[in-house]
């Protein structure tokens, strides 16, 4: 991908990685991106992969895609195919490979054998919540189960009839002998097998007994060869018991675990759980509603994935936790459309302009930028004829002071076309406008008048007679705080969802140039940058504003 092609710039992590190759504790950088199939990939994945996939690039890696389907209750191969669509319209295409976490299930099961074999790992009969009891607190030691000593000839058999199917759901867990005393929570004999009767997307019904993923990752990052595990900061706690099972099961190549603080955004949410509630209780239109931070919303929204990462990457790689504006994702997207985008003119709240003194019948054509920031990208040439629709906006019948738009007896430019003044305004019986009645002068095609006098404003225009009819949809943020975590004891993410977060218009017109094409971006002039929803004809999505909020 282009993007890639730039320099990757250092961080943290690649001090750590620089050091290990200088002092040999590794010759090769091989990372991974292992998502769990249970749900679409939001903005908060791109840096997981970014940071994964960039690292693995600029050292001359590998980098591996691997499913996280350990929990069969909550995953499905509608998300598993989301999850590798995204990943290759990123650009982060995984060369080392692409893994099952199931594919693994055989080995975990092997290596709980040796756990048991070794003393290090036992069948307990607590349930959850004596489970829960048992482990202590933050400052409380926790308490030893009481079936912790039993034989490894025991706990063989009883792991055996685990698998095998002989108990039921919840009834028994196979847990790590480490230390009840330790100060890591996630120390205290963790929990590493549990039984659950269900349908796996991969493997159907041959498993009744699930490893946990504090268990496998670290197996299925060692046997893949991983020499980095990247990960986000809240695992930072569980990496003494990653460590724990790579040295105890005896791995020769170790997986070093390293974090980073997750991705935060202003008026974001990024909850799996919540966003499968807003497609299941159809508050938006699906996991690719424009609104929501998904890749696949991200995409339908118009974003690239040049300005994905380029947000990532001004958002920066670190420890510390902060929130990041989405003001500054549009200022990305933003940037990189006032280079790239090519120009069209809409009108989005359109009414008729005819001007009285223009030939009826009679079509001129004047050449209009494509895009003034790239001379190589040409002009096209634009209709003009006597009736021309221009955007309500742009009249003032009663104007404020300083209005520089059309007013009654002033004066404006059609953009790239002749300066017209308002003599008539005709208006429907219900007192809303129909049409304005303007002249034209003639002598001032594209050229300033004769006179000398000035004319301060310049509105578009689009001719009626080529106009094409176009719907257009406008999106604002999801929710109506910058800060999800400001919200208050008893309320919920449902009390700051937006409801008046689509606006849809209906009876647009645009120069008949635009086009219906997928993944074409437009700047709509005046206006901001617009594309094609890719769920319906012949509507526009808006993208972003022209004017950028965000403070640089």
């Amino acid at each position: 991908m282009e993007f890639f092609e730039e320099e990757i710039s250092g961080n943290f992590i690649h001090d750590i990685i620089d050091a290990d190759l200088a002092a040999g504790v590794n010759d090769t950088v091989h990372t991974r991106f292992p998502p769990e199939p249970n749900g679409y990939l939001h903005i908060g994945s791109a840096k997981a992969i970014y940071i994964n996939y960039s690292t693995a690039k600029k050292y001359g890696g590998q980098f591996n895609l691997r499913y996280d389907d350990t929990n069969p209750v909550k995953e499905d191969d509608e998300y598993v195919q989301s999850i590798y669509e995204d990943l290759c319209w990123l650009g982060a295409n995984p060369d080392g490979g692409v893994f099952y976490g199931s594919d693994y299930f055989d080995k975990c099961y092997e290596f709980a054998i040796k756990l048991i074999k070794d003393g290090k790992a036992y069948v307990c009969d607590l349930s959850a919540e004596e489970m829960k009891e048992y482990r202590g607190t933050l400052t409380e030691p926790g308490k030893n189960s009481p079936y912790r000593d039993r034989s490894v000839e025991e706990n063989l058999d009883l792991f055996e009839r685990m698998k095998n199917g002989e108990f039921p759901d919840g009834s028994k867990t196979l847990r790590a002998k480490i230390d009840m005393a330790s100060p890591n929570m996630n120390m205290r004999d963790p929990a590493i097998y549990r039984i659950v009767r269900a349908h796996h997307h991969r493997q159907g019904d041959k498993w009744c007994l699930y490893p946990l993923y504090d268990y496998a990752h670290p197996i299925q990052d060692a046997l893949e060869g991983i020499t980095y595990s990247l990960c986000s900061l809240e695992f930072e706690n569980h990496r003494p018991l990653y460590e724990w099972v790579v040295d105890n099961i005896g791995f020769e190549k170790k997986p070093k675990q390293r974090e980073f603080a997750r991705l935060n955004v202003t008026y974001t949410v990024m909850s799996k759980r919540y966003l499968r509630k807003l497609v299941e209780e159809q508050l938006v239109d699906g996991w690719d509603d424009p609104r929501m931070p998904t890749i696949c919303g991200l995409r339908r929204r118009g974003y690239t994935p040049a300005s994905i990462f380029d947000f990532v990457k001004r958002a920066g790689v670190a420890k510390a936790y902060s929130i990041v504006d989405y003001e500054l994702l549009e200022h990305c997207i933003r940037e990189e459309l006032n280079a790239k985008a090519a120009r069209k003119i809409a009108i989005l709240d359109p009414i008729k302009l005819v001007i009285t003194n223009y030939p009826e019948g009679k079509v001129e054509y004047f050449p209009v930028s494509n895009n003034p920031n790239d001379p190589e990208a040409g002009t096209r040439e634009v209709p003009f004829t006597r009736e021309v629709y221009i955007d309500r906006s742009d009249f003032a019948e009663v104007p404020p002071p300083k209005y520089f738009r059309l007013k009654p007896d002033g004066e404006v430019r059609l953009m790239g076309a002749y300066i017209v003044k308002c003599n008539e305004i005709i208006k429907n019986e219900d007192g809303s406008i129909k049409e304005i009645r303007c002249t034209a002068d003639l002598e001032t095609r594209n050229e300033k008048p004769i006179d000398g006098r000035k004319v301060k404003g310049t509105i578009h225009w689009v001719s009626s007679a080529f106009a094409k009819d176009i719907d257009v949809v406008l999106y604002d943020k999801l929710f109506t705080i910058p800060n999800l975590n400001d919200m208050g004891e008893n309320e919920t993410y449902d009390d700051y969802l937006n409801r008046d977060s689509v606006k849809v218009l209906k009876g647009c017109k645009a120069e008949a140039s635009l086009t219906n094409d997928d993944d074409v971006r437009y700047q709509f002039v005046r206006t901001g940058y617009f594309i094609k929803d890719r769920k319906k004809d012949n509507t526009f999505i808006r993208i972003v504003e022209l004017k950028d909020s965000f403070s640089k």
